[in-house]
């Protein structure tokens, strides 16, 4: 199982960013997906899950409106769409998958709102 987010960077508050997160070594199509963050100093959090199909998502409550996770499954990749980003989204963000009741991760990409 491989997992490389890409797509993280520095950005004024207000602005946008497009993770994206490949995944090989799996049948992707079967598993739902995960994106979690840790800012420094604090633990890895939830922010969105996305199903297999991608018909069902779950938020946490501070990117609910501003955060939006999809994926192509054509292409083997996930999605975290995040808009109207504020300095309390800096962090690493990551991107898991649960099989056979192993957690995988990705290396994570940085995100870093600032002005």
């Amino acid at each position: 199982v491989q997992l490389v987010e890409s797509g993280g960077g520095l950005v004024q508050p207000g602005g946008s960013l497009r993770l994206s997160c490949a995944a090989s070594g799996f049948t992707f199509s079967n598993y739902g997906m995960s994106w979690y963050r840790q800012a420094p100093g604090k633990e890895r959090e939830l922010v969105a899950t996305i199903t297999s199909a991608g018909g069902g998502t779950n938020y946490e409550d501070s990117v609910k409106g501003r955060f939006t996770i999809s994926r192509d499954n054509a292409k083997n990749t996930v999605y975290l769409q995040m808009n109207s980003l504020n300095p309390e989204d800096t962090a690493v963000y990551y991107c898991r998958v649960t099989r056979s009741w192993q957690n995988y991760w990705g290396q994570g990409t940085q995100v870093t709102v600032s002005s």
